[in-house]
């Protein structure tokens, strides 16, 4: 048997897989078992920040590899801290949590929010809201946490205690605090697997308002969204906004597992001694590999994801069978007159490899874009 038969046999059949096996890859530049070059307009799905093989981020995985790969979470190391105090010092942020993951991340966000509130509103605010239309991950309480139905019918009961609200509704939201005692409220400034959606700016604003003005915790998921991906260091930074809890992984690690909670003034001190806890979160290996990437995630850098975006929007918008460009920096959604899975499917008959987000075309690259972009308008034709 081949590698992608193998894969069928033995592998739980949760992944529509593409039929590519990769092998390798440099950069933005995937490599197929046949020898076949591949652009990578997809980044695993936001986590290869620099691209594959990327050899700073390397040499500080393999140098790490060579001292110690794990200690537990019962003794100090230096990648750890060191990785920590750069997230609070770039954000603002006081304390962090290290995970494995994206969903551990959020889920580690709402226990927070939820002891803070017990602890300084009464033990009955432990509602969480969050907006339809959102992913926040695949754990019971994190799909709980999800606004899209779908993605609860075959695993119910799932976590009680959250209410969806319509996000650009600011009155559904403050009316939710009317009818439960909520403890916080969990957005995503981009729904990223929801369409690739900004937020709307106001309404960001009066959200915000909201959540203050009822004491309760705001919380942003950062997951596809963070670690310079829009052209900010996070996306909250587009819209001014002062989270309480921020929640991140993907780009983070760089292509290793890693998922960050940060904590901010109001909810630093909110976990003590054995209130959370994670055998492989803050792993020295992965905390390596994200120094790396988060030290040269600079103002130049963030400018050139910003050039880069916009050059897409510009050579897509209002090309032949294609209908719009929305999302920011390198974070961007596709919307095409061929079903979406048609023109991803050319693409990758074309040598581009793209996603979908819903009914669009999902964009999430790091270079090569010229070529790539090329080949889109030209799957994208009617």
């Amino acid at each position: 048997m081949n590698i992608q038969q193998i894969d069928r046999q033995y592998v739980a059949g949760t992944y529509n897989r593409f039929p590519v096996t990769i092998v390798s890859g440099r950069g933005s530049l995937l490599t197929d078992e046949n020898g076949r070059e591949y652009i990578d307009m997809g980044t695993g799905i936001a986590v290869n920040s620099f691209g594959v093989a990327d050899a700073a981020w390397q040499a500080a995985v393999t140098a790490q590899l060579g001292r110690v790969q794990h200690t537990s979470n019962l003794y100090y190391t230096e990648p750890c801290a060191r990785l920590a105090q750069m997230l609070c010092t770039r954000t603002g942020m006081r304390r962090v949590f290290f995970s494995n993951s994206g969903a551990e991340a959020n889920e580690c966000a709402i226990k927070a929010a939820r002891k803070w509130a017990a602890e300084n509103k009464g033990p009955e605010y432990s509602t969480i809201v969050t907006l339809r239309n959102s992913f926040h991950g695949r754990t019971l309480t994190t799909l709980a946490a999800t606004g899209q139905d779908h993605y609860h019918e075959l695993f119910q009961p799932l976590t009680p205690g959250f209410v969806h609200v319509a996000a650009g509704d600011a009155g559904e939201l403050a009316a939710a605090f009317s009818r439960y005692k909520v403890a916080g409220v969990l957005i995503e400034c981009i729904q990223g697997e929801g369409g690739v959606l900004p937020l709307d700016p106001e309404y960001a604003r009066a959200l915000a308002r909201i959540v203050r003005e009822n004491n309760a915790v705001l919380m942003v998921d950062e997951v596809q969204t963070g670690n310079g991906r829009t052209g900010r260091l996070y996306g909250y930074m587009h819209y001014g906004l002062e989270p309480d809890v921020v929640s991140t992984a993907k780009g983070l690690g760089g292509g290793l597992p890693l998922g960050a909670t940060l904590l901010g003034e109001r909810l630093q001190n909110v976990f003590g001694f054995g209130d959370h806890g994670s055998t492989f979160g803050g792993n020295p290996v992965c905390c390596a590999g994200a120094i790396s990437i988060l030290e040269r995630i600079d103002d130049a850098l963030l400018e050139s994801v910003r050039s880069k975006g916009e050059f897409v929007r510009a050579a897509l918008a209002g090309a032949p069978g294609i209908e719009s460009v929305a999302g920011m920096g390198l974070m961007l959604g596709v919307k095409t007159v061929r079903p979406a899975s048609e023109v991803v499917a050319e693409c990758m008959r074309r040598g581009v490899l793209c996603l979908t987000a819903k009914d669009k075309v999902r964009l999430l690259p790091a270079d090569l874009l010229e070529k790539a972009v090329a080949v889109i308008r030209e799957a994208a034709r009617p």
